[in-house]
């Protein structure tokens, strides 16, 4: 009895000792599997019963499960879950008696990060109202196009952000928006207040009826992508994405004892579907921030025992530039989610602040495919695995980074990359997976769908990201194509720029790209110009356009004047050797000038400016 013991704990030891060597991940592999299946599942039936059961209602039976917990922390103040409830009712009755709103009718949400932003957007979905969720950045004219995108015709916005609604209101009161500021009192004609009679309405929950007709295919948001400069898209946020998105928590390993801590924007994907409504599917307690603080970072997650942090690449390498301190490992934070961080900046992060799992994503708020390294190995985005690639089918492709386009066979079809080659990343549109689009952008949502690529008449979804699978399966991000860049965590749209650097006097035309910048994620804004014959460069003038015109990390920080700009055979302008060549002086024989923040305009770029960027002395 004894020999059988031995031996078969002996085989024990080697079958364990065998996975482990030849198959290290199968148990993570499985452990998420089985997360996503039962994810899946839930996804499925809250689909089939009836009525449909959304985020709200997920929100509402937190309420009724635990009315007094907090459900957020805001500048010392905390709002419990039976509170938020109340405050959004009376937004809802509020709304509905002086916008007169009715279920399917769109508003945007001008909001800063504050709680009022989440009672109003529960009020509007009481009662069945899409939200549009308005970067606070933007002004003028990128504004005024939100309108046209989602169809929106009330605006509400936070009483801080009243001079940016000032500065368009002639073009809104022509175009019949209504405009409510969350204020008790403003002497503007045209803006009406909207806190005094939020405060007088009363509290009582709102007829389910209201919102009869909302469906999971049904628009629950419109949130702004690539890039909030010049013309921004909105993509349309279905309540299936809705709750795909917010069931990145539960896919991390976040449990209803958590306590999540949102210091990005609620505008974004990020703060609002994996933060705001993640934290409403778990049944936790969020602390909320107008802005991230990297000085105070830890200091909230010691006062407010944070078990779950939020971060994009920036943000963990400003954590990572603070001065270093005894107690930086005196923490409850667990879990980190987000995307973007660097791998010198993960390693680091990870030695300084402790054994965080850091659950690194890839995804688009309007895509069909994403990512989530569960494994916690550093650098990468995701891993491949045959249930994730069931429900959402994908595929690298080659590409062709000089033509920017993909790469095609004698039969016109895409050739699939190799494993370890860098590839584009394409998802197939299905029933499971769909990609809905742009609202009223037709031509934007039709740019982003790729026909023919394994066969003839199939469909995929263009990321215009390029990725790589290794031979263990692990997903690498490389880098963007085409006419995206990321820098400070947000989407640049290079066309758009490019639109506004031409309305300057002297630019014929401008070819923008994204440059990297050591010790900085992401890419910076550059700019090859063309000068209108006989015009000089003028750089007060080009500043002051970029500056009315764009947000800050949209401005393109360097300019380089060229006497032609290289086009491809089809008449695309070139970038590739303009990336390559980077901003560096000695390296480039064209004028080169750098937009200046402190001067106010653009100044010739030197080597002196050159080093000081390197050493980061120059704030980016």
């Amino acid at each position: 009895m004894y020999i059988w013991f031995t031996v078969l704990a002996g085989l024990a030891i080697l079958s364990f000792s065998f996975v482990k060597t030849f198959f290290p991940y199968l148990g993570e592999d499985c452990a998420y599997i089985l997360r996503s299946i039962k994810l899946g599942a839930r996804l499925v039936r809250y689909n089939k019963v009836k009525p449909f059961y959304s985020i709200l209602d997920c929100f509402l039976d937190a309420v009724k499960r635990h009315p007094n917990k907090v459900f957020v922390h805001f500048e010392g103040r905390e709002y419990s879950y039976g509170e938020v409830d109340k405050q959004s009712n009376k937004v809802a009755r509020a709304l509905q008696a002086e916008a007169r709103l009715k279920e399917g009718d769109a508003v945007a949400l001008f909001l800063a990060n504050e709680p009022s932003f989440m009672w109003t957007w529960l009020g509007l979905a009481k009662l069945g109202c899409p939200a549009a969720l308005l970067n606070y950045n933007i002004r003028s004219k990128s504004l005024l196009h939100c309108f046209s995108c989602c169809g929106a015709k009330v605006i509400i916005a936070s009483a801080e952000l009243q001079d940016a609604v000032e500065e368009v209101l002639p073009t809104l009161r022509e175009q019949g928006i209504s405009v409510y500021l969350l204020s008790e009192a403003c002497s503007i004609q045209g803006i009406k207040t909207l806190s005094d009679k939020i405060s007088q309405a009363s509290d009582q929950p709102l007829s389910r009826d209201l919102r009869a007709n909302v469906n999971i295919r049904s628009t629950a948001l419109y949130i702004y992508t690539s890039g909030t400069t010049g013309l921004p898209k909105a993509a349309v946020v279905t309540h299936e994405r809705v709750w795909a998105a917010s069931f990145l928590q539960a896919a991390s390993g976040v449990t209803s004892e958590d306590i999540f801590y949102i210091n990005l924007p609620l505008y974004h994907s990020a703060g609002f579907l994996i933060g705001m409504a993640g934290a409403i599917d778990r049944g936790i307690t969020i602390i909320l921030r107008r802005k991230f603080s990297a000085s105070q970072f830890w200091d909230d997650c010691r006062k407010y025992n944070v078990t779950v942090m939020q971060y994009i690449g920036e943000t963990m390498r400003y954590l990572c530039n603070t001065p270093k301190k005894d107690n930086e490992k005196n923490h409850r934070v667990r879990i980190a989610i987000g995307n973007g961080v660097r791998t010198d900046i993960w390693t680091e992060f990870l030695n300084r602040f402790g054994d965080i799992k850091v659950r690194e994503l890839y995804a688009a708020t309007e895509g069909n495919i994403g990512f989530i390294n569960y494994t916690s190995k550093i650098g990468v985005v995701g891993r491949v695995n045959f249930v994730h690639r069931f429900f959402f089918p994908y595929t690298l492709i080659k590409f062709d980074v000089e033509k920017e386009e993909p790469v095609r066979n004698s039969e016109g079809l895409c050739i699939e990359a190799a494993r370890g080659e860098t590839g584009l990343l394409v998802g197939r549109i299905t029933q499971r997976s769909p990609f809905v689009g742009y609202a009223g952008n037709q031509q934007q949502t039709e740019k982003k769908r790729l026909r023919n690529v394994l066969q003839k008449g199939d469909l995929y979804f263009n990321t215009g990201d390029l990725l790589q699978i290794d031979h263990q399966n692990f997903v690498y991000f490389q880098d963007r194509v085409g006419d995206t860049f990321r820098w400070k965590g947000e989407n640049v749209a290079t066309s758009e720029v490019a639109d506004v650097l031409t309305m300057a006097n002297c630019i014929l035309e401008a070819n923008v790209y994204g440059v990297k910048v050591e010790g900085h994620e992401g890419r910076i804004g550059m700019a090859a110009v063309l000068l209108k014959e006989g015009e000089d460069f003028d750089c007060s003038g080009t500043f002051k356009q970029v500056v009315n015109y764009l947000p800050a990390y949209a401005r393109p920080r360097f300019i380089r004047i060229q006497s032609c700009l290289e086009m491809t055979g089809t008449f695309k302008m070139k970038k590739v050797r303009l990336v390559e060549e980077g901003f560096e002086p000695a390296h480039i024989q064209d004028p080169l000038y750098f937009l200046d923040t402190e001067k106010k305009t653009y100044v010739p770029m030197t080597e002196e400016i050159y080093r000081a960027i390197a050493a980061r002395e120059v704030k980016l």
